[in-house]
């Protein structure tokens, strides 16, 4: 008989409260150096989570023509007031990601890069853009070793010009909205540039993260002069800050567009401040911005129940792992199981394990290494993957599969640290087509180098900091023009091939579990995007079932130590945006644990 949990462990319905997103913070602890891949992505947060995140605590949100969800209430209204004078979900996405560099610049910018999934309704074609940064060229494999051959402490790696990749996102935006944008390029970039020049009060959020952040943040006089005060001390909740280098860059790209990003002026800024970082300096140049290119790729698809799950393909590792949890759960009734029961949790759990085992050991830049994607979503594969889970424990070991459609080279399991301070918003607009962007500078602040009023990514250490382990190579190791794998998950379900729920999450490796649960406890168990979002977190990658510490899944906890997992209790900071599409109308939601809300009409 399965064990089942208290049944006012998920709530069916939420109480009708909106309560502020900028709740009380809890700074991020001290963290140790780079170990090995589990240990220390277990041991480390990407950022920390601000809002309430006890189930329940927000009303959703209903509209009937258009609707957007993100990580900041500045970002999302003035996303919306392109929406409501016409814009479509391209411009809206330009606006957004914009602002968000400005108010929320510790998760993402225009010195970093996304990942986009898009639906266009004229065409009826769903695509993504592979905004990913890329490795200079004259980045060598052991970039991120010392003398001796061994991996460099993580931070001794991130912070500096070391770890900055080549930033895609400008570029991304660029031919999003050559593609499918519908308002005057240079219109987008107005909200952005008017509160850079007037300024936005710091939000509690913001502040705590750069009090939390200080030494590393101050290292770079640029970004010290920006986030502190003159006395040196960290800005504080409400705080008017103006920013007019990032209204001059805006300035530059509304009017030339991306030349002088990847060709002119603000090109050699950014390279010069990744050469001169005198206690750090990186290899970026002229010619690897130059060379830069957003490139489309198709969508990765699954099918679960009657929908089929799209995202982003490789170098993401997130519709990958996606597919395969769910894949691996198609043939277990988690309907009739429900949220309450522990053995829901069994196999999401174990699922997820099988899943991140063959992401370890297969799953990078496909320009540069065949990834069996077929072989890994093939149906007959996950079918005897699948049968593992028919026992009625945690299972004991945990392997990489041997897909069809593989290659002969032989690879072993990665090392990455995977840290993105990541963001996502959700876009459906009025004409059908719907926006899922996952967008990051990786860890909080990114490489804490601060050049135009933006943060530059610390990208490059989400690759291997080895290249071989016992000699066999790693697929993810770092090589000049590469990409970095990613978890971002950005991810579109269709259902009668139109869109049915736009979602996506930050969380560093974290975000395929967020992913995945929304997924599930809106396609299983019925939940509205609000009622999924505000579910406790529960997550397995690498064996311990992380468990969202100072919420009711923690009465799981012993269960699931009875069933053989290890478990641990923890902040698990989310910050899942999502829209469910209807016959009645769009439905949305946002996740309190950051600071995000919904606007639709």
């Amino acid at each position: 008989m399965p064990l089942i949990a208290p049944a006012s462990l998920f709530p069916t319905k939420p109480h009708i409260q909106i309560i502020s997103a900028l709740a009380t913070i809890t700074l991020i602890a001290a963290t140790p150096g780079y170990a090995t891949a589990q240990q220390t992505t277990d041991s480390i947060a990407p950022e920390s989570s601000t809002g309430n995140s006890t189930p329940g605590s927000r009303a959703e949100v209903r509209a009937k023509d258009w609707m957007i969800t993100a990580a900041n209430p500045l970002a999302v209204k003035a996303g919306a007031d392109i929406l409501r004078n016409g814009g479509n979900a391209i411009d809206a996405m330009v606006t957004v990601q914009t602002m968000l560099g400005l108010v929320e610049p510790q998760s993402s910018g225009i010195g970093g890069g996304a990942f986009l999934l898009y639906y266009d309704a004229r065409s009826k074609k769903l695509t993504t853009l592979d905004g990913r940064e890329t490795a200079p060229m004259d980045a060598t494999p052991t970039l991120f070793q010392d003398e001796n051959g061994e991996p460099l402490d993580f931070y001794d790696a991130v912070v500096g010009g070391r770890s900055v990749g080549t930033p895609g996102t400008p570029a991304l935006l660029k031919a999003a909205h050559e593609n499918w944008g519908q308002l005057s390029w240079n219109s987008l970039f107005t909200p952005a540039i008017e509160t850079a020049t007037n300024g936005f009060e710091v939000s509690e959020r913001l502040a705590g993260l750069i009090s939390s952040d200080s030494e590393k943040l101050s290292r770079d006089p640029v970004a010290k002069s920006y986030f502190f005060d003159q006395d040196g001390v960290p800005l504080i909740t409400g705080t008017l800050l103006k920013n007019p280098e990032y209204t001059a860059t805006l300035r530059d790209l509304a009017t030339n567009g991306t030349a002088n990003f990847y060709n002119g002026t603000i090109a050699k800024d950014i390279v010069a401040k990744v050469r001169d970082a005198h206690w750090n300096p990186g290899v970026l140049s002229l010619q690897d911005m130059a060379n830069y290119r957003v490139k489309e790729r198709a969508p990765v698809c699954v099918d679960y129940r009657e929908y089929d799950v799209c995202g982003m393909g490789p170098p993401s590792s997130g519709a990958l792992t996606v597919g395969q949890i769910l894949g691996l759960l198609e043939p277990y009734d988690l309907a009739a199981l429900g949220p309450q029961s522990p053995d829901s949790w069994r196999l999401i759990g174990d699922a997820s394990r099988l899943a991140f085992a063959d992401r370890g050991r297969y799953m990078a830049d496909s320009d540069f290494l065949p990834v069996p994607v077929a072989g890994l979503l093939d149906k007959s594969y996950l079918a005897e993957r699948s049968k593992l889970l028919a026992g009625e424990t945690a299972l004991e070991d945990v392997s990489p599969g041997a897909p069809a459609f593989s290659h002969a080279m032989r690879l072993t399991d990665d090392e990455a640290i995977e840290l993105p301070s990541t963001s996502h918003f959700s876009i459906v607009d009025i004409y059908g087509n719907a926006v899922s962007m996952t967008t990051t500078i990786e860890n909080g602040f990114g490489s804490r180098l601060m050049v135009g009023g933006f943060m530059l990514n610390n990208e490059m250490t989400d690759f291997s900091f080895r290249t071989h382990s016992d000699g066999v190579p790693i697929a993810n190791a770092l090589a000049p023009g590469k990409r970095p794998r990613s978890s971002m998950a950005p991810t579109i379900a269709m259902k009668d091939g139109t869109p049915a729920i736009v979602t996506g999450s930050p969380g560093g490796s974290r975000i395929i579990g967020y992913v995945a649960q929304s997924l599930i406890a809106m396609i299983d168990w019925d939940k509205s995007p609000q009622e999924a979002i505000d579910m406790p977190h529960l997550v397995n990658r690498f064996g311990t079932y992380d468990i969202e510490e100072g919420t009711s899944a923690e009465s799981l906890e012993p269960v699931l130590a009875a069933l053989g997992f290890k478990t641990s209790l923890r902040d698990l900071n989310s910050g899942i945006h999502a829209i469910m599409i209807t016959d009645d109308g769009l439905i949305g939601g946002a996740d309190l644990r950051r600071e995000g809300i919904v606007i639709g009409q």
